[in-house]
């Protein structure tokens, strides 16, 4: 649904609540739970990966491949943090990291994820700027889906029923998208973040094949990608999709847009741990380099001034989340349906 705005009111609302969040202390870097975080995932990779060694040829395998999965996705969040400059605001500091934790971590191009992640804060929900609001496999935007022909239409009909099962194909998806990347990219970086890609390639490709037999260690991949994929869309799913979508003629100011285009789903430990804090994002919208750690604290402090201002601070459950993105890609879908009828 788009978003009908009035004029924008001064922009000193976010100087106001910048300046109570830095006075909270919350702007500043806490390197220290980064490493702890990042400590604790390359223990648990680690022993993942001893125990993949240890098991030999066995269908059990594939709950190691689950497993680490879902710590390839805790590495991706973590490289989020990263570049965010959460963990430090030296670009080089960040492009070191983000290279270790992208590239070689998990597979994916740190330059060309940073590039894009970032167009997307920039103007989130924007039917024409976003990124992440372009036509893809899925449609957000009902005038999108009405343009879609062919078998792009056909998927658009009915992606709310097909969502779940392409998210497990989000992690092949962002390895395939990294290496097109390359090609618009030049110098050192180029070279220091293929590099990267391709020992990443080579260890965990390569040492699954070097063990199992063929059929095993496809079977193994997959599992492995699949989960790695579907943790990375379900923490990214429930943040803007089926909020209001905004296009360059709506006067909102950075408060405003950052606020009214997101929802936060509701915290717990184990939703923080699952969505890499990401459920926090408005928070993390209005301040990204805000460190993870502290996004916590800092949400009562945004809620509170944003009814104070009559801002629409959105908050549901996880499950509620979800049911509100796939019914807003249904309603899409029938754009796509009605074209055809």
């Amino acid at each position: 649904m788009a978003l009908t705005a009035a004029p924008a009111p001064p922009c000193q609302d976010f100087a106001e609540l910048r300046a109570q969040v830095r006075g909270a202390g919350l702007l500043r870097p806490r390197p220290w739970a980064f490493a702890r975080a990042l400590a604790l995932a390359l223990v648990a990779l680690a022993l993942l990966w001893t125990a993949f060694g240890l098991a030999g040829v066995t269908w059990w395998q594939l709950v190691i491949a689950a497993l680490m999965g879902g710590v390839f996705a805790q590495l991706g969040f973590l490289g989020h943090d990263v570049g965010h400059h959460q963990v430090s605001r030296d670009p080089r500091v960040t492009a070191v990291l983000g290279c270790l934790l992208g590239n070689l971590g998990i597979g994916l191009g740190f330059g060309w994820w940073n590039d894009k992640h970032n167009a997307h804060h920039t103007h989130p929900n924007d039917e024409e700027r976003d990124p992440d609001v372009r036509p893809g496999a899925l449609v957000w935007v009902a005038k999108h889906a009405a343009e879609r022909s062919g078998l792009a239409r056909l998927v658009t009909r009915w992606q709310a029923v097909l969502f779940l099962p392409m998210l497990t194909l989000e992690g092949l998806s962002l390895h395939l998208n990294s290496v097109r990347a390359f090609r618009r990219r030049d110098g050192s970086v180029r070279w220091a973040e293929l590099s990267g890609l391709a020992l990443h390639l080579l260890v965990n490709v390569g040492f699954v094949l070097w063990l199992l037999p063929l059929g095993h260690a496809i079977v193994f991949l997959a599992v492995q990608q699949g989960v790695f994929g579907l943790n990375l869309g379900l923490a990214f799913a429930p943040n803007h999709k089926g909020m209001p979508t905004v296009t360059e003629d709506d006067p909102l100011d950075l408060l405003r847009s950052q606020v009214l285009t997101a929802r936060n789903v509701r915290p717990g430990r184990v939703v923080d741990a699952l969505l890499g804090g990401l459920n926090y994002q408005i928070e993390h919208h209005l301040f990204p380099s805000m460190p993870r750690s502290s996004l916590r604290r800092a949400q009562p402090l945004v809620r509170d001034f944003c009814r104070s201002r009559d801002v629409r601070y959105v908050e549901a459950g996880l499950l509620a989340s979800y049911r509100l993105g796939l019914r807003h890609l249904h309603t899409v879908g029938l754009q796509a349906r009605r074209r055809a009828a």
